[in-house]
């Protein structure tokens, strides 16, 4: 527990396949914080998953019952390991996903994540109690454009369009819109959280690495990082695009009230770092309980290391 009480907080989940697991262990952390209270969250395919875990447990027992249902949510994850392999694969789980549509590779349109979201929230009474705003990201197939599903829309339909992965799963249909995986247009999107949220620190936790030192060199390792750069580029444009326009805002004056907003909003990171530097993206396939464990652990690891230097860390800046 921190010795200074954090302020009111918005999170922005990134998706990351098992690799979510990392998040679990940050958002465990966090809840341990007495005063902890979140103003919204913006997530995206794992993180949504996460995201909807820690508002039904949030409404059913407060922060120890997020703690419990996160819990729940992975050793799930776990159980329903050999199906979830390929749920998360994506195109990274076999050369077959090039050859062939998600209808025949896929014919009876399974989805194991159905099941456990099934199992695990109540989306009518999320609509009705999210005790905080709550912001899906999908990807709308017909023209890449960002959709944010928002607490009266949160349905098993629009977390299944957030992690509807287009080489396995056949796309999501939401009021007569087709959607897939929302890493594709925002992962994490920030926008929600600048624009229809009021806290003024919002933590970004990112489920890989932000740099990778060593040149991939083999075709697989060059396939894995442009799969990673895809899944992140619109998360670090929208990020340096909102630290170009704080500086811009310094000794502006007058400044309406989104400038000001602007120009005092405060940005945090927890990512992995060198932690996860070895794991490629074949790991996020791995949903093996003591891997999720593991993943846990740092995470935790992550958000204590966080907490302990979070008012010196301020502004921070994603790359010199």
């Amino acid at each position: 527990m921190s010795a200074t009480p954090l302020p009111p907080l918005s999170l922005a989940l990134q998706g990351g396949g098992a690799h979510g697991a990392f998040t679990w262990g940050v958002l465990d952390r966090l809840l341990e914080e007495p005063a902890l209270a979140l103003d919204g969250v913006s997530a995206t395919s794992s993180g949504a998953m996460n995201a909807f875990a820690l508002a039904q447990g949030w409404i059913e027992n407060g922060r120890e019952g997020a703690r419990a249902k996160l819990e729940a949510l992975w050793q799930a994850v776990a159980t329903q390991s050999n199906p979830l392999r390929w749920a998360f694969g994506g195109a990274l789980l076999s050369n077959w996903t090039h050859h062939f549509t998600p209808e025949q590779i896929n014919p009876l349109g399974l989805n194991p994540l159905r099941a456990i979201a099934e199992r695990l929230f109540d989306f009518e009474r999320l609509r009705r109690e999210a005790p905080f705003k709550l912001f899906t990201a999908a990807t709308r197939v017909r023209d890449g454009a960002l959709k944010l599903f928002g607490n009266d829309e949160l349905s098993i339909d629009a977390l299944l369009a957030s992690t509807c992965l287009p080489q396995l799963f056949a796309a999501v249909v939401v009021d007569g819109e087709t959607y897939w995986d929302g890493g594709y247009a925002g992962n994490p999107a920030l926008e929600p959280l600048i624009y229809r949220c009021t806290a003024a620190h919002v933590v970004c936790v990112l489920v890989q690495p932000l740099s990778r030192p060593q040149l991939p060199s083999s075709a697989r390792a060059i396939a894995e990082r442009v799969a990673e750069l895809g899944f992140s580029t619109t998360f670090l444009r929208e990020y340096d695009s909102l630290v170009h326009a704080q500086a811009a805002l310094r000794g502006s004056v007058p400044l309406s009230a989104l400038g000001r907003r602007m120009k005092t909003l405060r940005l945090h990171l927890i990512e992995p770092g060198d932690t996860l530097t070895e794991y490629r993206a074949k790991t996020r396939l791995n949903t093996e309980i003591g891997f999720l464990l593991e993943l846990r652990d740092l995470g935790r690891e992550a958000a204590t290391a966080w907490l302990a230097d979070r008012q010196a860390t301020g502004h921070q800046p994603l790359r010199d």
